[in-house]
């Protein structure tokens, strides 16, 4: 029976949990718990691209109408803003990170595709492995962060909480591999 402590625990090992866990790390020790291998989710699987306005002709206010109209009164317009106006940035995260997004032959530039309901060419893909290539390569970023301990085959069963102040102090984790509850 171990127990492990961190700061910071991230279930999940999808994009979101592992651009939190990197995002965190260097504010104390971060554990990210993967129910099985770390390839194993939503992330991992998909074939689409990523929507952000890189080209100079593209502009937030378009990309936000076309996702206000698109989202056809379901979207929370605030949220939309946020997103787009951040992905950019987000974009360039990823490349940092060694995401190799296509590009135009013999270009730096970003080769953009136009789909669904966007007005512009705005959506960068890297091949039909987009997610995969995105997962594969912010994970071996988390893996080398010495802040972060990623503990494969283990699943939160029950979070453990203050009653008085409702803060999350913990998990009950199962590892599947030793059937112990951590």
């Amino acid at each position: 029976h171990s127990v492990f402590s961190s700061d910071f625990l991230v279930i999940g090992s999808g994009i979101a949990g592992l651009s939190y866990a990197l995002d965190v790390a260097n504010h104390g020790k971060v554990i990210i718990l993967c129910k099985s291998e770390a390839t194993e989710s939503n992330t991992f699987y998909a074939q689409g691209g990523i929507a952000s306005v890189t080209d100079p002709q593209d502009s937030f206010s378009s990309h936000i109408e076309d996702t206000l109209i698109c989202g056809a009164g379901l979207c929370h317009k605030d949220i939309v803003e946020l997103t787009i106006e951040n992905a950019p940035q987000s974009i360039k995260n990823l490349a940092a990170f060694g995401v190799n997004f296509d590009r135009v032959k013999d270009s730096l530039s970003y080769q953009l595709g136009q789909e669904g309901g966007h007005s512009q060419r705005r959506i960068l893909h890297s091949g039909d492995t987009t997610g995969m290539e995105i997962q594969q390569k912010v994970f071996e970023k988390a893996e080398q962060h010495p802040n972060i301990k990623i503990l494969k085959n283990h699943i939160a069963i029950e979070l453990i909480q203050d009653k008085s102040s409702n803060e999350i102090l913990g998990a009950y984790v199962l590892n599947k591999e030793t059937t112990e509850i951590n």
